[in-house]
């Protein structure tokens, strides 16, 4: 049966990478205005201190590694108070060499090496919604060996450059999110995978999305009564049972859409409809458009 986790990162479809190295010396601080995209930066070397909007500050050691899938704003700085410079990382160029924080001069406090990259999917914005707004790892090895593999083939123009890219970043997101799984995750698809009970309804869920699931044999492949199930994977998905279902369902349908070469009756099997109409109400509620015209627009 299908990880649930990465599927989750195939239909995000990671792509366009940017990397650069990044370092501070002395009194400095930055503020960045929310971005959206997906960020990550590993720690070379030396410390700093990161507050991201709506989490606790947190000080960035050597070997440590941070991932924000949809980055808010944020303040990174040093641990002497500076009133911090703005940047707004969609109004200015990317820049091409290492970017300096702090005293021009001399050896820096810190090194890291951060970038960000891009999730090509339309449903983008539900599926990250099922990971934790900021993922911080201690002594990441793997993460931080992973981020300079992606720092030097962003930075080459070597023959399957983007093919590579991609899976590099995709392996960095996996390693990244099963780092945090367990209790202390916020709720979530990663929470819900770390409950042994949830995660064989969750499982059922993406590896069978054409079978007519309810709540009560969601339950039963959990081994738990229909109220004790539905209380705990909601309070651990952050999302009703049905509601995550029927979520799942309408990602995987745009997935096949986006193809294009599968007729609708066929995609509506696929997702657990008996006919293309009843499909097509369901997926015009949820997506605000039928699934027609949909195709139409994402293929052109």
């Amino acid at each position: 049966m299908r990880d649930p986790l990465s599927q989750v990162i195939e239909l995000l479809r990671p792509r366009a990478v940017f990397s650069k190295g990044i370092s501070g010396a002395g009194r400095w601080g930055v503020r960045y205005s929310a971005f959206g995209q997906p960020g990550f930066c590993a720690v070379i070397e030396g410390r700093c201190r990161l507050a991201v909007d709506g989490e606790e500050p947190v000080s960035l050691e050597e070997g440590d590694f941070v991932l924000l899938p949809a980055t808010p704003a944020f303040t990174m700085s040093s641990f002497e108070m500076v009133a911090p410079r703005h940047i707004d990382p969609k109004a200015v160029p990317a820049p091409t060499e290492e970017v300096r924080h702090g005293r021009p001069d001399g050896p820096p406090d810190v090194r890291l090496l951060g970038g960000y990259f891009i999730f090509d999917s339309p449903d983008a914005a539900l599926l990250v919604s099922l990971l934790p707004a900021m993922v911080h790892v201690r002594g990441a090895s793997r993460l931080s060996l992973l981020v300079r593999l992606v720092g030097e083939e962003a930075s080459a123009q070597n023959v399957g450059r983007d093919l590579v890219l991609g899976r590099l970043v995709e392996v960095l997101l996996v390693e990244a999110l099963r780092a945090t799984q367990g209790e202390k995750a916020p709720p979530g698809l990663l929470r819900g995978l770390s409950d042994m009970r949830v995660a064989v309804a969750l499982r059922g869920m993406h590896g069978d999305p054409e079978r007519a699931w309810t709540v009560a044999e969601l339950a039963g492949e959990a081994g738990m009564s229909r109220s004790a199930f539905f209380d705990r994977f909601t309070r651990t998905v952050g999302l009703r049972p049905m509601e995550y279902l029927l979520a799942w369902r309408m990602a995987v349908a745009k997935d096949l859409l986006r193809s294009g070469g599968i007729a609708q009756d066929e995609v509506a099997r696929r997702v657990g409809y008996g006919s293309a109409s009843t499909f097509s109400t369901a997926f015009s509620r949820h997506v605000g458009q039928p699934p027609g015209r949909y195709a139409r627009a994402v293929i052109g």
